[in-house]
């Protein structure tokens, strides 16, 4: 069934738990719900024990409708549903919560990220992963399938974030990326914190890794998101972010210090 949570009040089941958890936010997108799970479990099929989280945030357009039907027919589906809308970053949270795998992957509800890009992202992952898995995999839309004023001002947003947080990475928009669970949970929360994910993980020693993925035209329902919103709501969390960095702590640990040695 669909579950009406308050993203504070999750537990998760360590004993059931799959390696890998999907999740995806969701609002308004009821069209894209069946053909996206049925590339997620195409893409995943025989290469990983996983599930698929998806986190609808208060959608009016039949999306809990459509998640509850598939819910009773798809065993590696869980839906959970917000009782207040609180954005997309908040639904990532609450996916990442209520995950049982120690990997996560995310990607938008909208279609427009390809699930079979999955195994390339998490093949890349556990080569990195070999020396030291604080890493974050984000995927580098190639070839974008957006409008012009869309691609523009993503690409002008970029440029200024990359310069002023110095995240170096291309293309922190793109909604596919696959980090480990306990990497997330240790970053602050806030609302449009997804933006800045990998400011965030080299905040906190982490790494972070872009590869190329594909990008296709949205073909179902309408963006969420307003293209100016967007560019404004950036600026201002760009000084937040810009003032955790300057703020961090991340001292590391001298092995040789370790306790009951």
């Amino acid at each position: 069934m669909v579950e009406q949570i308050d993203d504070t009040n999750i537990q998760t089941t360590p004993e059931l738990s799959p390696k890998l958890s999907v999740v995806v936010p969701v609002h308004n997108e009821a069209d894209n719900i069946e053909p996206l799970i049925s590339e997620i479990k195409a893409a995943l099929e025989g290469v990983e024990l996983y599930e698929i989280v998806y986190v609808d945030d208060c959608s009016r357009d039949g999306t809990p409708e459509k998640l509850m039907a598939l819910n009773r027919q798809i065993e590696s589906l869980r839906v959970f549903a917000h009782q207040r809308q609180s954005g997309q970053s908040a639904a990532i949270r609450t996916g990442v919560k209520a995950a049982r795998g120690s990997l996560i992957v995310t990607l938008d509800g909208d279609g427009q990220n390809d699930p079979a890009d999955i195994p390339k992202l998490l093949n890349t992952y556990r080569q990195q992963a070999a020396t030291d898995p604080q890493v974050l995999i984000t995927g580098q839309r190639a070839k974008r399938q957006d409008s012009f004023v869309k691609r523009l001002s993503s690409k002008i947003a970029n440029g200024i974030r990359s310069s002023l947080l110095g995240d170096a990475t291309p293309d922190t928009g793109c909604g596919l990326k696959i980090f480990r669970r306990e990497d997330f949970l240790e970053m602050p929360g806030f609302d449009h914190m997804h933006r800045f994910l990998p400011a965030l993980m080299l905040r906190s020693g982490g790494r972070v890794i872009s590869v190329e993925v594909s990008h296709r035209p949205r073909e179902r329902g309408q963006s969420n998101y307003g293209t100016f919103d967007r560019l404004w709501v950036g600026i201002t969390d760009l000084i937040g972010v810009m003032w955790l960095k300057r703020r961090s702590i991340n001292p590391g640990v001298n092995p040789d210090s370790e306790e009951n040695k």
